[in-house]
């Protein structure tokens, strides 16, 4: 009898024939109407059932449906749906395929729409794809097949719930105690700075406890294209960009938020991450007095970044003198981050800005730090204290 049949495959069944009939009746969703349709259905069930069956059916109406409970998973950072049979997550360890399934690639289409439309977004086959902030701060990312293989993928970044302390990234192993001192000097400093790395590998996590040891007196002014750094400090203003609607009006791109940023008295002006025309109001505030200005970019290594910004200011229209000339000026200092072999992410290096004799830009090493711990200083190491001297611990 289906009053036995508690396994998911025999719910999975039951709620796909609830979800048919309450369709065809316009009926809301309650237990007593599940209860209703299941025993029109034929054959008796139990209470244990009606709760399954109902407690599925509000998952797929409400929240992320069955990915909630991977959301809610403590520790988690990603969850990424590669079509209906594979679902990973990452809690800082690297990716772990989890027992969660769809039932077939409609269902991850019906969520994905779901969450498009809860953005405010459209998506379908005329518009493919999606990147949207949802309501409680997740990052929301979709493709659709058959542009996606081997289903419609999903990817899901979720804010973290509060911000990590520098002693807590040190227990964590993501730095050493010596590094945790000289990021806490570099920030005191208020010189500016840019954090690197790839995705995933906590870049903003980094940034905003580095932000919430500034100085309580200073004013933060944010500037994010989806908003996640929530850095533990007394002032702090937020300023988030926001795309277009479905008639293509009311964008507010981040480069217009970084010059409205500009008038709003800034201690520190923050740019969350630097990956497009932005780049040129953010070197020009940096050379205009804004001292202690950061940000985090995306790169492979800490020597890599001139190369990127680079690029970002020549699709912007800047030449390349002028852009490693305005580089050279505003950044004075690079955090990289990496993941090990291990799924760890960690502090890898921190670089100082140097400018060759023939003009360009380049990042030197001052200090590394290895995965067991140790720390090396590089050619950059004098440098880098003299930046540093005089730094507020």
């Amino acid at each position: 009898m289906r009053a036995d049949r508690e396994g998911g495959s025999a719910v999975a069944e039951l709620v796909e024939t609830v979800r048919a009939r309450l369709a065809r009746e316009g009926s809301g969703l309650s237990p007593a109407r599940v209860a209703a349709a299941l025993r029109e259905s034929g054959d008796p069930v139990g209470d244990a059932t009606v709760l399954a069956v109902h407690d599925a059916l509000t998952r797929d109406v409400t929240g992320a449906g069955v990915l909630e409970p991977l959301l809610r998973t403590p520790g988690v950072t990603d969850v990424l749906v590669n079509g209906p049979d594979e679902v990973y997550l990452d809690r800082g360890r690297g990716l772990e395929r989890s027992e969660v399934r769809l039932s077939d690639d409609a269902a991850v289409r019906r969520l994905a729409q779901r969450l498009a439309a809860a953005g405010g977004r459209r998506l379908d086959d005329a518009t493919p794809y999606v990147d949207v902030r949802l309501q409680d701060g997740t990052r929301f990312h979709a493709v659709l097949a058959p542009l996606a293989r081997p289903g419609t993928t999903l990817s899901l970044r979720v804010p973290r719930n509060r911000v990590f302390t520098l002693d807590e990234l040190v227990a964590s192993g993501t730095l050493p105690p010596a590094g945790a001192r000289v990021l806490r000097l570099l920030v005191g400093s208020r010189r500016a700075f840019l954090v690197s790395g790839g995705t995933g590998t906590g870049k903003t996590t980094l940034l905003s406890a580095l932000l919430s040891v500034a100085d309580p007196a200073e004013r933060l002014v944010l500037v994010e294209d989806a908003s996640e750094l929530r850095p533990d400090h007394p002032h702090v203003v937020g300023l988030e960009a926001r795309p277009a609607n479905l008639e293509g009006a009311g964008q507010v791109t981040v480069q217009d938020l970084v010059r409205q940023a500009l008038r709003m008295r800034p201690d520190r002006l923050v740019v969350g991450e630097v990956r497009g025309a932005e780049v040129t109001d953010m070197l020009a505030a940096m050379n205009t007095g804004h001292e202690g200005g950061c940000g985090t970019v995306h790169a492979n290594s800490a020597a890599d970044v001139p190369v990127r910004i680079e690029g970002l200011a020549l699709a912007a229209g800047w030449g390349r003198d002028a852009a490693h000339s305005q580089l050279a000026s505003a950044l004075d200092v690079v955090v990289h981050l990496g993941r090990g072999r291990d799924g760890v992410r960690r502090v890898q290096e921190v670089g100082v800005v140097r400018r060759t004799p023939d003009g360009w830009v380049q990042v030197v090493p001052a200090v590394s730090f290895r995965a067991d711990g140790e720390v090396v200083a590089g050619v950059g190491a004098d440098e880098l204290a003299s930046l540093l001297e005089g730094a507020a611990p």
